[in-house]
C-alpha cells in the first residue's frame, strides 16, 4: 500500500474542512455569551430534557439564553430564528422541526455574521453544509437507532414479523433516517416485512389513535416499530383496548431511552428503546467555546446512545429522563 497518497488525502481534507470554516462568522472569546435556543416545540419528555439540559448549562455558566419555542411550527421557528438574528445574540442554537424549512434561516445567521449551530435534528445539508454554512451539527445518529431497533427485533422475533411502524413528523430528519435506518436492516430478512406504516407525528395521544385504526386494519400484526417512546406508549394503550396483550402477543421496540419507556419495559410490555441522548447543554457550550477559541470543530458531533431491554432497564431508570 502506498501511504503518501492517504496522507495527502487526509492533509488535503483537513486543509479544506479549516478552509470552509474560516469563511464561518468569527466569535471573540468572552468570559460570557448571549446566546439563542431555538426549540421546535416543548410537548414531551424528550424536549422537555432537551430543554433544561439548555438552561441549565446556560446558568451554571452565567451565560444569557434566549429561549423560544416554535409550538411544533416550521414557520414560527424560522420567524423566531430571525428574531435571534435582529437581536444581534452573539450565536444560535437550532433545534429545526423540520429540515427543509429552516435551511433559509441558516443561510441568513451566516449572512449575518452570527455563528450557528443545528442541534438534535438536521437542515437540508445539500443546501447548507456543516463546517461551511453553520458551524456544526451535533447531535445523534438516527439512522443508527432505527438499525439498531431492526437488529433487535430481528433477534427478537427469530426473523419472522408482521409489523406496524409508527413514524415521527413528516419532514424531520429522525423520522427519514429512523425509517430508512430500520428499513436498510430488515431487507436482509424476508420473514420481517412492514404491513404498514402512518405518521403519530412523535405524540402520545396520535400514536394511540393511528394505532387504534391500524390494528383494527391489520390484526395479523405481530410487532410495532414505533420512532419514539410516545408513540409506543399511546399504542400500547390502543392495542390493550383492542384486547391485545404487548409483550406477549405482539413485540414493540421503539427510540427515545424516556423513563416511561424503562417503566413499560419493566412492566413486559415494551421490548426494547434505543436511547436519543436529550442532554445537549455541556457538549453544546463547550463547542461554542472551542469554536470561539479558534479550535477546529468536526462538521458532525455524534452523541452516545444506550440501548434498554429487560436486562438493563431497571438498573439505568434512575439516570433515565
Amino acid at each position: 500500500m502506498n501511504i503518501k497518497p492517504v496522507l495527502l488525502s487526509a492533509v488535503a481534507a483537513t486543509l479544506t474542512l479549516a478552509a470552509a470554516q474560516a469563511a464561518l462568522p468569527k466569535l471573540a472569546v468572552k468570559p460570557k455569551y448571549r446566546v439563542c435556543f431555538n426549540q421546535s416545540e416543548m410537548d414531551n419528555p424528550w424536549r422537555l430534557a432537551q430543554t433544561k439540559s439548555m438552561q441549565d448549562e446556560a446558568k451554571r455558566l452565567g451565560w444569557t439564553l434566549v429561549f423560544t419555542n416554535a409550538n411544533g411550527s416550521a414557520a414560527k421557528q424560522a420567524a423566531d430564528v430571525r428574531s435571534c438574528i435582529a437581536q444581534r445574540v452573539d450565536a444560535i442554537f437550532l433545534t429545526p422541526r423540520e429540515e427543509k424549512p429552516l435551511t433559509p434561516v441558516v443561510l441568513e445567521a451566516k449572512r449575518a455574521g452570527i455563528p450557528l449551530f443545528v442541534i438534535d435534528r438536521k437542515v437540508d445539508e445539500a443546501v447548507a453544509k456543516p463546517g461551511r454554512d453553520f458551524v456544526a451539527f451535533i447531535g445523534s445518529d438516527f439512522y443508527d437507532e432505527g438499525r439498531r431497533a431492526a437488529e433487535w427485533l430481528v433477534k427478537q422475533t427469530g426473523g419472522k414479523a408482521k409489523i406496524i411502524e409508527l413514524k415521527g413528523s413528516t419532514g424531520s430528519s429522525p423520522a427519514i433516517d429512523r425509517e430508512k435506518g430500520f428499513g436498510d436492516y430488515i431487507k436482509k430478512y424476508p420473514g420481517i416485512k412492514i404491513i404498514a406504516s402512518q405518521t403519530g407525528n412523535f405524540t402520545r395521544d396520535e400514536g394511540r389513535k393511528v394505532m387504534e385504526t391500524l390494528i383494527q386494519a391489520h390484526p395479523e400484526a405481530t410487532a410495532v416499530y414505533a420512532h419514539n417512546d410516545e408513540m409506543a406508549l399511546g399504542a400500547i394503550t390502543a392495542l390493550e383496548t383492542a384486547g391485545r396483550k404487548p409483550g406477549k402477543d405482539i413485540t414493540i421496540v421503539s427510540i427515545d431511552g424516556q423513563r416511561s419507556a424503562l417503566d413499560a419495559i419493566i412492566a413486559g410490555k415494551l421490548g426494547a428503546t434505543v436511547e436519543c441522548n436529550p442532554r445537549f447543554g455541556v457538549k453544546a457550550f463547550q463547542t461554542l467555546k472551542d469554536y470561539a477559541a479558534g479550535k477546529q470543530i468536526a462538521g458532525r458531533l455524534v452523541n452516545e446512545d444506550r440501548f434498554f431491554d429487560i436486562t438493563n432497564a431497571k438498573q439505568n431508570l434512575a439516570s433515565a429522563f
